[in-house]
C-alpha cells in the first residue's frame, strides 16, 4: 500500500470519528423520575403520608389486606369440603374484599399521585434548565426520554445526575 493511499485512509478515519465525535454523546433520562427522586419531592410524598386522611386510608387499607388474605388462606384450607353453594357464598366474600380493598388502595394512590402531579408541574421548569446545563456540559448530542427507548444500557442515563443537581440547587 503507498504513503498516498495511508494517508489518504488515515484522513478519512480521522474525519469520520471527529465528525462522529461532533454530533456528540447519546443520553437517556427518565425526567418524571428524577423530579420524583428529589429531596423535596420525597418530603411531600411524606407530608401527603402524614395527613390524617391518608393515615385514616392506610390503616383501613392494612385491615382490609389482612382480612383479605385470612379469607384466602381459610378459602383454600377449606375449599375442598365446602359445598357449592359455600364455595360460592365464599368466593363472593373474596370478590366484595377485594372491591373495598381497591377502592381504599386507590384513594392512597390518588393522592400520592396528585401530589407527585403538583411536584411534577411545579419542578419542571427548574429541571428544564438544569437538563440544559447537563446537556452543555456532557457535550450530548441527542437526548432520549428513557419511556421511548427499547432498551439503553444503565450507563447511558443521566436521570440519577438530574436528580443529584436538583438537590444540590435546593428544588
Amino acid at each position: 500500500m503507498s504513503n498516498l493511499v495511508k494517508v489518504a485512509l488515515f484522513v478519512v478515519a480521522a474525519a469520520v470519528s471527529s465528525a462522529g465525535w461532533a454530533q456528540g454523546k447519546i443520553a437517556v433520562v427518565d425526567l418524571q423520575e428524577a423530579i420524583l427522586q428529589t429531596d423535596v419531592a420525597q418530603k411531600r410524598i411524606a407530608d401527603v403520608r402524614s395527613q390524617d386522611d391518608y393515615k385514616s386510608d392506610k390503616k383501613e387499607f392494612d385491615k382490609l389486606k389482612a382480612e383479605f388474605d385470612d379469607l384466602v388462606k381459610d378459602f383454600q384450607k377449606d375449599a375442598a369440603v365446602m359445598s357449592q353453594e359455600q364455595q360460592v357464598a365464599a368466593r363472593q366474600k373474596l370478590a366484595n374484599k377485594q372491591a373495598d380493598l381497591e377502592h381504599v388502595g386507590g384513594k392512597l394512590q390518588k393522592a400520592e399521585a396528585a401530589a407527585g402531579q403538583a411536584l411534577l408541574q411545579e419542578m419542571a421548569p427548574k429541571a428544564q434548565e438544569v437538563l440544559k446545563d447537563i446537556i452543555a456540559k456532557e457535550g450530548i448530542g441527542l437526548l432520549l426520554q428513557r419511556q421511548a427507548t427499547i432498551y439503553a444500557d444503565a450507563g447511558f442515563s443521566i436521570t440519577a445526575k438530574l436528580t443529584d443537581k436538583l438537590n444540590q440547587s435546593g428544588n
